[in-house]
């Protein structure tokens, strides 16, 4: 059965998240290096990305390659930037045929130059599409972020910009990298590891967690289906009663 006719499409996350883990471990189970699963990996995010706009999601939020990455072996990192390059030129008609927005969140200037300006050219060729928003998070860290949010409002404040009594979680949200995104309602983890690892802290606040055992690039659409299904299952409370909100 298509789980996707199954889906009640008034109750979905207007923003999703997925932490994309696995890769490493997939392509090991094939006897090959980890560059295969990463290159396998770019196969479920086009099922993923399709999936998504055509279920009506507003925002979907990829973890793509965090901080603490660029410390992993040279080649490996050498081979996710020519993947990034890549992916960016073969997808462009995916994101445009789907009327898709690319956006990217991180530390971006620390990306190779031919990435860092492949990822423009995209970001500004699809800047007026809107059925939905497609977020990279690139040389990404949380915490990051938030010193970097705490930086930026503290300069307001030092220069009378923002006055410290005014200083309330609107504005913290305005100086984030996600500033015009909704906060998470469903964070998506593959390959069985149940920990966040540094994303969206803040803005999965109150987001519903989905774990499964599924290795990244085994990662289907029914497996995402599968996880919509469930968070639909689930009652969102936001610190409420059951009875407040029914």
């Amino acid at each position: 059965m298509d789980l996707k006719s199954t889906i009640n499409t008034s109750k979905l996350p207007k923003h999703l998240a997925i932490i994309m883990d696995g890769n490493g471990r997939w392509a090991k189970q094939q006897g090959m290096l980890r560059a295969f699963g990463h290159e396998n990996g770019t196969k479920s995010v086009r099922h993923v990305v399709e999936a998504s706009a055509e279920l009506g999601i507003e925002n979907l939020t990829l973890y793509a390659f965090s901080t603490e990455n660029w410390n992993r072996p040279k080649l490996e990192v050498q081979t996710l930037m020519k993947l990034l390059v890549s992916s960016l030129k073969k997808e462009i008609k995916t994101l445009q045929d789907n009327n898709i927005k690319l956006l990217a969140i991180g530390k971006l200037d620390e990306l190779p130059k031919k990435a860092h300006k492949e990822l423009f050219e995209v970001i500004e060729k699809t800047k007026n599409n809107k059925r939905m928003v497609l977020t990279l998070a690139l040389s990404y860290g949380s915490r990051e972020e938030l010193i970097n949010t705490v930086k930026k409002i503290s300069i307001k404040v030092k220069n009378n910009i923002i006055s410290p009594e005014n200083i309330d979680e609107s504005v913290i949200n305005e100086h984030l990298y996600t500033q015009n995104l909704h906060d998470v309602d469903l964070l998506i983890r593959t390959s069985g590891e149940q920990r966040i690892s540094n994303f969206l802290l803040w803005q999965i606040a109150y987001a519903e967690l989905y774990f499964t055992d599924v290795l990244w690039p085994d990662f289907t659409k029914q497996h995402l289906y599968a996880a919509i299904i469930e968070y639909q299952k689930r009652e969102r409370r936001f610190g409420k009663t059951s009875e407040q909100i029914n």
